[in-house]
């Protein structure tokens, strides 16, 4: 938990890797990746494992559908044992156009589904026979070859009231987007403390962690414009748009002005910081810094290192 950071590969590899060095020097907690149409986010984690020390390193997220559980498991048990115990896996439904058309395959009961194969990945994890399911089933066992954290953590992307109250009971962690403060502190920390009670658990030691789109910079104006253009699919997708009106905004207006403020760490060195830290005092766990196109992340990393000393 703390400070973590987003940190894709984009057209350079070799730059990712470098940035990557530079924010485990700078005093970031975590590196995630998303698992976008590009580079295999779990092969590129082991890519920044190979080049890092410290650095918790996560998916946010991939998801369920883009591997089978028994799949799923032999790449995060690689992963964390390349890494020395650093691995999340970080999981999500996604979206029907993604499940369908990338993966040929289709999210029916999408709480059901996502507790079925944690409890497979949790199984597999343990040496245990998976639990059989009603969407996925197997009978993977690791052969010869035993996980070097069969407690690997496992965190739930989660939008709705439903996910994360289920990410509160059978999860680690939980992985935001387009989440703002004022929502973490309204929905999300509430509703993960449901599932943690449902379980018999303390909230004490489940992670949040809220993507923050972010920029130092002195005209912020060009970075807000970039980033209200990049995040104008998000307010077709039915699962984010039934989180952005419980955060009292229409999504059918897009990335207002309002919601562009509260959202995002854009603006000079000490607004942006400040920024940040209400996302932690209104819940978050982990902050994590994300970059928006045409401005000098690297810059937006060093200014916001400090942001939650």
């Amino acid at each position: 938990m703390g400070l973590g950071s987003f940190i894709g590969a984009g057209r350079s590899l070799d730059g990712a890797i470098r940035r990557v060095h530079r924010a485990e020097g700078l005093g970031y907690q975590s590196v995630y990746v998303t698992h976008i149409g590009s580079r295999d986010s779990v092969t590129l984690l082991t890519i920044y494992a190979a080049n890092s020390e410290r650095v918790m390193l996560g998916t946010g997220v991939i998801p369920i559908y883009a591997r089978t559980p028994a799949n799923m498991a032999q790449s995060f048990a690689t992963l964390d044992e390349f890494s020395g115990g650093r691995a999340v896996a970080g999981l999500g439904v996604s979206h029907k156009p993604v499940v369908e058309g990338w993966y040929g395959q289709s999210i029916d009961k999408p709480l059901k589904e996502m507790r079925e194969y944690v409890e497979i990945l949790r199984a597999i994890f343990r040496g245990e026979d998976p639990p059989p399911g009603e969407k996925f089933r197997t009978g993977f066992h690791f052969m010869g070859y035993e996980p070097l954290r069969p407690d690997l953590p496992i965190y739930l992307a989660g939008l709705s009231p439903g996910m994360l109250r289920l990410a509160g009971e059978i999860a680690d962690g939980v992985v935001l987007w387009l989440c703002n403060p004022h929502y973490i502190r309204d929905v999300v920390v509430p509703t993960v403390r449901e599932g943690r009670e449902k379980a018999g658990k303390e909230l004490d030691g489940f992670d949040i962690v809220a993507a923050v789109p972010s920029a130092v910079t002195d005209d912020p104006t060009p970075a807000l414009d970039q980033l209200r253009s990049e995040l104008v699919t998000y307010f077709h997708l039915p699962y984010y748009r039934a989180m952005l009106e419980r955060s009292g905004f229409d999504p059918d207006a897009g990335a207002t002005d309002e919601f562009l403020r509260v959202l995002a760490a854009v603006g000079p060195p000490d607004e942006a910081t400040e920024s940040v830290r209400r996302y932690r005092d209104c819940g978050a766990t982990s902050p994590c810094v994300g970059g928006i196109s045409g401005t000098d992340f690297d810059a937006t990393l060093e200014a916001l290192a400090k942001s939650l000393d």
